[in-house]
């Protein structure tokens, strides 16, 4: 079953290197998902300054900078995994180096039919 981790961090953990996981904790992490042959894709994503909204709304598309809510958390990044269940997923989410500061979410993939 594939499923997202989604990684969830507080918004202010860019400038807070103290809690912020270091960068050879998320380089071994994805060095286990690629060697456990797991991983299907992952990244980070950038500051939320950089994120832009879009709504269509009767028509009208409305595109506003930043994320639509004031949030304390952002999503800063994810990994789509390929694992035999949902226990798998969730051991891979439980070994994520954002996990003792912020939080991973784990949703399984929608298989659509084929059109």
């Amino acid at each position: 079953m594939k499923y997202m981790l989604l990684l969830y961090v507080p918004a202010d953990v860019r400038e807070n290197e103290a809690v912020r996981a270091p960068m050879d904790a998320w380089m071994a992490y994805r060095h286990d998902l690629e060697r456990s042959d797991a991983l299907i894709a992952g990244d980070a994503l950038q500051d939320l300054a950089t994120a832009t909204t879009v709504r269509e709304r009767d028509g009208d598309r409305m595109v506003t900078d930043g994320p639509y809510a004031e949030t304390k958390e952002m999503l800063g990044g994810y990994f789509m995994i390929d694992v035999p269940d949902l226990d798998a997923a969730l051991a891979w989410a439980a070994k994520v180096p954002n996990a003792p500061y912020g939080s991973v979410e784990v949703r399984p993939i929608m298989e659509l039919p084929a059109a």
